[in-house]
Protein backbone atom coordinates (compact mmCIF):
# COMPACT_ATOMS: atom_id res chain seq x y z
CA UNK A 1 0.00 0.00 0.00
CA UNK A 2 0.92 3.46 -1.13
CA UNK A 3 2.18 5.84 1.79
CA UNK A 4 0.22 8.75 2.00
CA UNK A 5 2.13 12.17 1.35
CA UNK A 6 2.62 14.67 4.22
CA UNK A 7 1.95 18.41 2.96
CA UNK A 8 4.45 21.14 2.48
CA UNK A 9 2.92 23.30 5.13
CA UNK A 10 2.67 20.18 7.66
CA UNK A 11 6.24 19.63 6.95
CA UNK A 12 7.34 23.44 7.69
CA UNK A 13 5.30 23.37 10.65
CA UNK A 14 6.90 20.12 12.40
CA UNK A 15 10.32 21.72 11.31
CA UNK A 16 10.09 25.50 11.98
CA UNK A 17 7.78 26.07 14.46
CA UNK A 18 9.65 25.02 17.69
CA UNK A 19 12.09 27.74 17.00
CA UNK A 20 10.02 30.40 15.30
CA UNK A 21 8.17 32.36 17.59
CA UNK A 22 4.08 33.14 16.14
CA UNK A 23 3.56 36.82 14.73
CA UNK A 24 0.53 38.05 15.10
CA UNK A 25 -0.54 39.93 12.05
CA UNK A 26 -3.42 43.03 12.46
CA UNK A 27 -6.56 42.63 9.64
CA UNK A 28 -5.53 45.39 7.15
CA UNK A 29 -1.85 45.33 8.27
CA UNK A 30 0.51 43.97 4.97
CA UNK A 31 3.28 41.09 5.28
CA UNK A 32 5.27 42.48 2.28
CA UNK A 33 4.36 44.84 -0.74
CA UNK A 34 4.58 44.22 -4.41
CA UNK A 35 8.12 44.08 -5.71
CA UNK A 36 10.17 44.27 -2.39
CA UNK A 37 13.41 42.36 -1.72
CA UNK A 38 12.76 38.86 -0.21
CA UNK A 39 12.95 37.93 3.18
CA UNK A 40 10.78 35.46 4.78
CA UNK A 41 8.32 32.80 3.58
CA UNK A 42 5.14 32.09 5.46
CA UNK A 43 3.61 29.92 7.25
CA UNK A 44 -0.63 30.57 8.55
CA UNK A 45 -2.23 29.25 11.04
CA UNK A 46 -4.54 31.36 11.66
CA UNK A 47 -6.92 33.66 10.05
CA UNK A 48 -6.99 34.77 6.20
CA UNK A 49 -4.34 36.94 3.89
CA UNK A 50 -5.36 37.99 0.47
CA UNK A 51 -2.31 38.03 -2.08
CA UNK A 52 -2.88 40.44 -5.35
CA UNK A 53 -1.27 43.24 -7.36
CA UNK A 54 -1.67 46.50 -7.71
CA UNK A 55 -2.60 48.05 -11.54
CA UNK A 56 -0.26 51.29 -12.72
CA UNK A 57 -3.05 53.35 -12.68
CA UNK A 58 -3.86 52.22 -8.81
CA UNK A 59 -6.46 49.97 -9.18
CA UNK A 60 -6.23 46.60 -6.92
CA UNK A 61 -6.61 42.79 -7.97
CA UNK A 62 -6.77 40.19 -5.82
CA UNK A 63 -5.28 36.63 -6.95
CA UNK A 64 -5.94 34.42 -4.38
CA UNK A 65 -7.26 34.23 -0.57
CA UNK A 66 -5.40 32.00 1.82
CA UNK A 67 -6.21 31.05 5.02
CA UNK A 68 -5.17 28.61 7.91
CA UNK A 69 -2.68 26.33 7.01
CA UNK A 70 -1.48 27.77 4.10
CA UNK A 71 2.15 29.06 3.09
CA UNK A 72 2.90 31.82 1.36
CA UNK A 73 5.91 31.67 -1.19
CA UNK A 74 5.14 33.84 -3.60
CA UNK A 75 9.12 34.63 -5.99
CA UNK A 76 11.08 32.44 -7.89
CA UNK A 77 13.01 29.92 -5.69
CA UNK A 78 16.56 30.09 -5.44
CA UNK A 79 17.06 33.14 -7.79
CA UNK A 80 19.49 35.90 -6.62
CA UNK A 81 17.79 39.00 -5.05
CA UNK A 82 14.49 37.92 -5.69
CA UNK A 83 11.71 40.30 -5.18
CA UNK A 84 7.59 39.49 -4.04
CA UNK A 85 5.68 39.10 -7.80
CA UNK A 86 2.36 40.63 -5.47
CA UNK A 87 1.26 41.89 -2.14
CA UNK A 88 0.04 40.56 1.12
CA UNK A 89 -2.43 41.59 3.40
CA UNK A 90 -4.31 40.18 6.08
CA UNK A 91 -8.13 40.28 5.79
CA UNK A 92 -8.18 39.17 9.39
CA UNK A 93 -6.20 39.20 12.22
CA UNK A 94 -3.66 36.29 11.58
CA UNK A 95 -1.13 34.15 13.65
CA UNK A 96 1.41 33.93 11.23
CA UNK A 97 5.67 32.00 11.40
CA UNK A 98 7.93 34.44 9.38
CA UNK A 99 10.75 31.89 8.02
CA UNK A 100 13.99 33.12 7.06
CA UNK A 101 14.11 32.89 3.07
CA UNK A 102 17.72 31.04 3.44
CA UNK A 103 16.07 28.77 5.81
CA UNK A 104 13.37 27.61 3.98
CA UNK A 105 15.38 26.96 0.68
CA UNK A 106 17.78 25.27 3.03
CA UNK A 107 15.13 23.25 4.03
CA UNK A 108 14.01 22.58 0.73
CA UNK A 109 17.51 21.95 -1.01
CA UNK A 110 18.37 18.95 1.86
CA UNK A 111 15.26 17.34 2.64
CA UNK A 112 14.24 15.02 -0.21
CA UNK A 113 10.76 14.97 1.56
CA UNK A 114 10.12 18.15 1.35
CA UNK A 115 11.61 18.80 -2.22
CA UNK A 116 8.77 16.32 -3.31
CA UNK A 117 5.98 18.20 -1.15
CA UNK A 118 6.68 21.39 -2.64
CA UNK A 119 6.68 19.86 -6.34
CA UNK A 120 3.01 18.41 -5.97
CA UNK A 121 2.41 21.61 -4.21
CA UNK A 122 3.21 23.69 -6.58
CA UNK A 123 2.26 21.59 -9.59
CA UNK A 124 -1.65 21.83 -7.77
CA UNK A 125 -1.28 25.88 -7.46
CA UNK A 126 -0.71 25.58 -11.07
CA UNK A 127 -3.73 23.87 -12.05
CA UNK A 128 -5.79 25.90 -9.65
CA UNK A 129 -4.10 29.03 -12.04
CA UNK A 130 -4.96 27.61 -15.18
CA UNK A 131 -8.37 26.47 -14.12
CA UNK A 132 -8.98 30.28 -12.50
CA UNK A 133 -8.36 31.66 -15.99
CA UNK A 134 -10.56 29.12 -17.54
CA UNK A 135 -13.06 30.58 -15.86
CA UNK A 136 -12.95 34.34 -16.25
CA UNK A 137 -11.89 34.03 -20.21
CA UNK A 138 -14.77 31.94 -20.81
CA UNK A 139 -17.50 33.17 -18.99
CA UNK A 140 -17.18 36.79 -18.83
CA UNK A 141 -17.24 39.09 -16.18
CA UNK A 142 -20.80 37.19 -15.02
CA UNK A 143 -19.55 33.98 -15.01
CA UNK A 144 -16.41 34.75 -13.36
CA UNK A 145 -18.10 36.35 -10.44
CA UNK A 146 -20.09 32.59 -10.47
CA UNK A 147 -17.64 30.57 -10.39
CA UNK A 148 -15.34 33.00 -7.50
CA UNK A 149 -18.42 32.64 -5.37
CA UNK A 150 -18.29 29.07 -5.95
CA UNK A 151 -14.64 28.80 -5.13
CA UNK A 152 -15.14 30.92 -1.83
CA UNK A 153 -17.91 28.33 -0.36
CA UNK A 154 -15.40 25.23 -1.41
CA UNK A 155 -12.59 27.31 0.66
CA UNK A 156 -14.94 28.93 3.33
CA UNK A 157 -18.10 27.31 2.56
CA UNK A 158 -19.93 26.45 5.83
CA UNK A 159 -23.43 24.36 5.90
CA UNK A 160 -26.41 26.54 7.41
CA UNK A 161 -30.47 26.17 7.19
CA UNK A 162 -30.15 28.98 4.21
CA UNK A 163 -27.48 27.43 2.52
CA UNK A 164 -23.91 27.44 2.23
CA UNK A 165 -22.58 30.44 4.09
CA UNK A 166 -19.06 32.09 3.38
CA UNK A 167 -17.23 32.37 6.27
CA UNK A 168 -15.39 35.54 5.39
CA UNK A 169 -16.31 38.86 5.63
CA UNK A 170 -15.74 40.28 1.69
CA UNK A 171 -16.76 43.56 0.88
CA UNK A 172 -18.46 44.32 -2.64
CA UNK A 173 -14.93 45.56 -3.81
CA UNK A 174 -12.61 43.18 -2.57
CA UNK A 175 -15.00 40.74 -4.46
CA UNK A 176 -14.61 42.96 -7.70
CA UNK A 177 -11.24 42.71 -6.95
CA UNK A 178 -10.97 38.88 -6.82
CA UNK A 179 -12.86 38.96 -10.26
CA UNK A 180 -11.07 41.58 -12.09
CA UNK A 181 -13.95 43.41 -12.21
CA UNK A 182 -15.67 46.94 -11.27
CA UNK A 183 -17.91 47.38 -8.23
CA UNK A 184 -20.35 49.01 -10.05
CA UNK A 185 -20.50 45.61 -12.18
CA UNK A 186 -20.53 43.53 -9.54
CA UNK A 187 -23.05 45.22 -7.58
CA UNK A 188 -25.43 44.55 -10.54
CA UNK A 189 -24.26 40.86 -10.60
CA UNK A 190 -25.01 40.41 -7.10
CA UNK A 191 -28.23 42.76 -7.32
CA UNK A 192 -29.47 40.42 -10.02
CA UNK A 193 -28.68 37.46 -7.60
CA UNK A 194 -30.60 38.69 -4.84
CA UNK A 195 -33.44 39.53 -7.07
CA UNK A 196 -33.54 35.64 -7.78
CA UNK A 197 -33.50 34.19 -4.45
CA UNK A 198 -29.86 32.69 -4.88
CA UNK A 199 -27.62 35.06 -2.33
CA UNK A 200 -28.06 36.63 1.12
CA UNK A 201 -25.43 39.51 1.78
CA UNK A 202 -25.71 40.48 5.62
CA UNK A 203 -22.83 41.70 7.77
CA UNK A 204 -20.32 42.03 4.91
CA UNK A 205 -20.67 37.94 4.32
CA UNK A 206 -22.40 36.00 1.38
CA UNK A 207 -24.68 32.60 1.91
CA UNK A 208 -25.39 30.85 -1.18
CA UNK A 209 -28.86 29.45 -0.90
CA UNK A 210 -28.71 27.85 -4.78
CA UNK A 211 -25.27 26.96 -5.11
CA UNK A 212 -26.67 24.98 -8.09
CA UNK A 213 -28.13 27.78 -9.71
CA UNK A 214 -24.44 29.34 -10.20
CA UNK A 215 -22.58 25.74 -10.66
CA UNK A 216 -25.54 25.29 -14.06
CA UNK A 217 -24.49 28.92 -15.30
CA UNK A 218 -20.98 28.12 -15.07
CA UNK A 219 -20.99 24.29 -16.21
CA UNK A 220 -19.33 23.35 -13.52
CA UNK A 221 -17.54 20.63 -13.83
CA UNK A 222 -17.39 20.03 -9.84
CA UNK A 223 -13.69 19.41 -9.67
CA UNK A 224 -11.87 18.43 -6.75
CA UNK A 225 -12.05 21.28 -3.58
CA UNK A 226 -7.88 21.13 -3.92
CA UNK A 227 -8.42 22.46 -7.25
CA UNK A 228 -11.27 24.27 -6.93
CA UNK A 229 -10.63 27.14 -4.25
CA UNK A 230 -9.72 30.72 -3.42
CA UNK A 231 -6.49 29.80 -2.18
Amino acid sequence: MQATSISIYSLMVQFFQKNEPIQKVKAGSALFHQKDPVEYVYLILKGSIALGRVHLRGKEFIVKVLNGKEIIVEYQLFKDNPQYQFFAKALTDCEVLFIKKALFEEFILTDPEAMNALVAWLSTGYLKAQMKCQDLIMNGKKGGLYSILIRLCNSYGVKTENGVLIDLPLTHQELANLTYGTREVIQRALKELREKDIIIYDNQKFTIKNLAYLKTEVDCQNCPFEICGIN
